[in-house]
C-alpha cells in the first residue's frame, strides 16, 4: 500500500494534448482518427440518437421497447453521444478533422436548443417521459447521463476552445446544485449508476469552480447511508422497494456507506467508476478515510475477483460480480466498460503517488482486458472478453447498448493522459512506449521523451529536452513487478535499484539538464501463471505472459481442438516471430504435444490420450478474432499441471 511519504503529495496526470504517442499506441490513435471516431457518430445516427435531441423533429418515442425494469436502455443515448464527443475531442489534437468537428458542433447546437431554462437536459426526461424526471434515480440513469456529456463537454473544450457544450454542462451542474442536498425541496439522492462524481471533478478542475467538487462529495457521502434513498423514492413513487430485477442494493454499490464496504460486489462498471469517483475526492480533499476503504476493496479485487487479463465481471446476469475466485473462461462477462473502468480507478490511485501495485493492475488491464474490445481497424469491438471461445464469439458492429465503443474508443484516443503524472517537483512516468511529454516544474516546461518498441522490447531511452536552465526535480520510473532483472543507467552511470526503488518506482531526484538521458531495460522474458487453486477452472493449466501481454492460442494458428493441446515447452526457450496480420506484433512458438486419437463417436473411455509432438503458438491475447475467426484459448493445458524447471510461475 501507499507509504506515508507518497500518502502527502497529489499527482496530476498530464493534460491529453501534452502528450504525443508513437508505436503501439500512436497506430490504435490513428486508427480511431481513421475509423473509429466517425464510425461512432455514424452509428449514433443510425440508432436515431440525434432525431431524440432534435426539438424541431417530432419526438421520436419509445424505439428500444420497455424491459422488466421499467425503463429502456434508450435512456443513455445521451451517454453514448457523450463518449462519442469526448472521443472526436481526443482525436481531434492528434489528427485535426473540420468535417468531424463540424458534425459535433451540430450535435452540440441541438442540445442547446434542447436544454431547458432551468438547465436540465436529457433526451429522454424532456421529449419521451418528462413525468418521469428525478422519479427513479435507482434505475433510470439521469445523472450517469448528464456525467458523460459533462466529459464530452471538457474535453471538446479542451480541444477546440469552444465553450458551448461546457457553458450548456455548468447551466446543468447549477441546477443539480438548487435540486440536491438536504435542504427544504431537495433531493438526497444519488445515481443508481455511478458516473456523475468523477465528470464532476472533472468540471471542477476545469471550471476552478469548487462547487461542483463539493456535489460530486455529497453524491459520495450520501450513497448508501440511511434511511435508504432508494427505498424511500420507490414508497413516494408508488412502487414496492423490493420489487426491483436485482432485488439488492449491492448491485449499485449502494448497500452500505461507501466508507464501510470492504468488498468489491455488484455491477463491475458502476463499481469502477465509484471508486474512481471517490479517489479523486480523497485526492482533491485529502480524505484519508476514503483512500483506506479503497484500499480495501483494491486488495478485495485484485487478490480474489480480476481475471489474468484485468477483465472483471464474470456473470452476464448482473454484468458484475459474483463469490470470489468465481473465474469462469468461457462464459466470462468481463465487459469492456469493466476494464475500462478499472484503468480509470487505478489512475486515480496513483493520485496519491506513484505505487506500483496500482500502476501494474492498470497497465495489465488496458494491454488486455480493455484493448481487446476494439478491432485493430477501429471498426469494430467486443462487449464481453471471455478467455476461451468455440469459435462462436466475434467482434460486431453495434450494440443495442453500445456503452463500450466510445469508452473503448475515449480510452485509446486519450491514453497519454495515463502514462505520466506529475506533481510540484516531481514526474512520475506509470507507463512505457514511443511518446513525447511536456511538463510544466516550477514554472519551468520540461519535455520526456521515449524512444522504445515497447511492449515488444523492453529496452527504453527516455530524454530530457526543455530546461532553459538546469532544475533540481525527480523523476520516479515504475519497475514493473514481472520484470526480474531490470536495469537503469542515468547517463553512462548504473544505479543501484535497490537502493532509489520507493513503492516500486525507480525516484532520481537530481539536478536536471536538457539532453540528460537515461536508460531502462525492462526484461520481456516469457512466463507461466498459474491461479491459485481456488479458481477451480484453472486448475491443471497455465497462462502464457510476455511482459505486461498475456497471450492466447487461437485456431488459425494452431487448428481446431485447441484444448486437446498441451504445452510442454519451457516458456524461456519460446521462439519469438513476427505476425503480420497482427501489425507485425510478437507471437511466442513453444512445443507442446497433442492428442491426436480418433475417438470416433466415444465420449468416454479407458484408455488415455494419444500424444504427439507438436507447436503451439500465441500471439497477444487483445489481437485475437482480429484474423479469421475460430477457436482461443487463454489457458492451457500442463503436464501433470507442473511449473517450468525454471520457475517462472511467479
Amino acid at each position: 500500500m501507499p507509504s506515508a511519504q507518497t500518502r502527502t503529495r497529489t499527482f496530476r496526470p498530464l493534460p491529453v494534448p501534452s502528450v504525443t504517442l508513437g508505436g503501439l499506441f500512436g497506430e490504435r490513435q490513428d486508427a480511431v482518427c481513421a475509423t473509429t471516431a466517425e464510425t461512432l457518430l455514424d452509428r449514433c445516427v443510425e440508432a436515431g440518437m440525434l432525431d431524440a435531441i432534435d426539438v424541431t423533429k417530432p419526438s421520436p418515442g419509445i424505439v428500444i421497447p420497455l424491459q422488466p425494469w421499467s425503463g429502456s436502455t434508450q435512456m443513455f443515448w445521451d451517454s453514448d453521444l457523450g463518449k462519442s464527443i469526448e472521443t472526436v475531442a481526443y482525436s481531434l489534437y492528434r489528427k485535426p478533422n473540420p468535417k468531424l468537428e463540424a458534425r459535433v458542433d451540430a450535435i452540440i447546437d441541438l442540445y442547446e436548443k434542447l436544454q431547458d431554462e432551468d438547465g436540465y437536459v436529457n433526451a429522454w426526461f424532456q421529449r419521451i417521459q418528462p413525468e418521469k424526471r428525478w422519479s427513479n434515480l435507482r434505475d433510470f440513469h439521469e445523472l450517469y447521463c448528464a456525467g458523460h456529456l459533462m466529459e464530452g463537454a471538457v474535453a471538446y473544450y479542451q480541444a477546440t476552445g469552444k465553450r458551448k457544450l461546457l457553458d450548456i454542462m455548468c447551466r446543468f451542474a447549477d441546477y443539480m446544485i438548487t435540486m440536491f442536498g438536504h435542504g427544504e425541496g431537495q433531493i438526497p439522492g444519488y445515481c443508481g449508476h455511478e458516473e456523475i462524481e468523477l465528470a464532476l471533478v472533472k468540471l471542477a478542475r476545469v471550471t476552478g469552480e469548487r462547487k461542483y467538487l463539493d456535489l460530486s462529495k455529497f453524491f459520495i457521502d450520501e450513497r448508501g447511508t440511511e434511511p435508504h434513498y432508494f427505498t424511500q423514492e420507490a414508497i413516494r413513487d408508488g412502487r414496492d422497494p423490493k420489487n426491483f430485477i436485482q432485488k439488492t442494493y449491492e448491485y449499485s454499490q449502494s448497500h452500505k456507506p461507501v466508507r464501510e464496504q470492504t468488498h468489491v460486489v455488484g455491477h463491475a462498471v458502476r463499481a469502477m467508476y465509484l471508486y474512481s469517483g471517490m479517489a479523486d475526492i480523497a485526492a482533491e480533499y485529502g480524505d484519508d478515510s476514503l483512500t483506506k476503504a479503497l484500499e480495501t476493496l483494491w486488495s478485495d479485487l485484485v487478490t480474489r475477483q480480476m481475471y489474468i487479463t484485468g477483465g472483471i465481471g464474470p456473470a452476464a446476469s448482473n454484468e458484475g460480480f459474483t463469490e470470489p475466485y468465481d473465474l469462469p473462461n468461457e462464459s466470462a462477462y468481463a465487459e469492456t466498460c469493466a476494464s475500462v473502468g478499472l484503468v480509470f480507478w487505478a489512475n486515480r490511485m496513483l493520485g496519491r503517488g506513484p505505487n506500483r501495485d496500482y500502476a501494474d493492475i492498470m497497465e495489465q488491464a488496458l494491454y488486455n482486458g480493455a484493448l481487446s474490445g476494439l478491432s485493430l481497424d477501429g471498426k469494430t469491438f467486443f462487449y464481453e472478453n471471455p478467455l476461451e471461445s468455440a469459435g462462436k464469439h466475434h467482434r460486431w458492429v453495434w450494440h443495442h447498448c453500445p456503452c463500450c465503443p466510445p469508452n473503448i474508443a475515449r480510452l485509446v484516443a486519450s491514453i497519454g493522459s495515463y502514462m505520466y503524472a506529475v506533481a510540484d517537483d516531481e514526474i512520475a512516468v506509470h507507463l512505457y512506449g514511443e511518446s513525447q511529454a511536456r511538463f510544466e516544474i516550477a514554472g519551468t516546461v520540461v519535455t520526456l521523451a521515449q524512444q522504445t518498441r515497447y511492449p515488444w522490447d523492453g529496452a527504453i531511452a527516455l530524454t530530457l529536452g526543455g530546461l532553459e536552465t538546469p532544475q533540481s526535480f525527480a523523476i520516479s520510473l515504475r519497475i514493473p513487478g514481472w520484470a526480474k532483472g531490470a536495469k537503469l543507467t542515468v547517463g553512462a552511470e548504473p544505479v543501484d535499484l535497490a537502493a532509489v526503488t520507493v513503492d516500486g518506482y525507480a525516484r532520481i531526484e537530481r539536478i536536471w539538464s536538457a539532453g540528460d538521458q537515461m536508460r531502462l531495460d525492462l526484461p520481456l522474458n516469457p512466463r507461466f501463471l498459474h491461479a491459485n487453486p481456488l479458481v477451480r477452472q484453472d486448475a491443471g493449466r497455465a497462462a502464457l505472459m510476455r511482459g505486461p501481454l498475456v497471450y492466447c492460442a487461437e485456431e488459425v494458428d494452431n487448428g481446431t481442438g485447441l484444448n486437446r493441446l498441451t504445452v510442454t515447452g519451457d516458456p524461456q526457450a519460446a521462439r519469438e516471430a513476427s505476425v503480420e496480420g497482427l501489425k507485425n506484433a510478437v507471437a511466442l512458438d513453444l512445443d507442446a504435444e497433442q492428442d491426436r486419437a480418433d475417438w470416433g463417436s466415444t465420449l468416454y473411455r479407458e484408455a488415455p490420450p494419444q500424444t504427439q509432438p507438436a507447436k503451439a503458438r500465441f500471439v497477444p491475447y487483445a489481437l485475437w478474432d482480429n484474423r479469421a475467426p475460430g477457436e482461443m484459448l487463454v489457458w492451457m493445458r500442463r503436464p501433470d499441471g507442473r511449473q517450468t524447471k525454471t520457475g517462472s510461475g511467479a
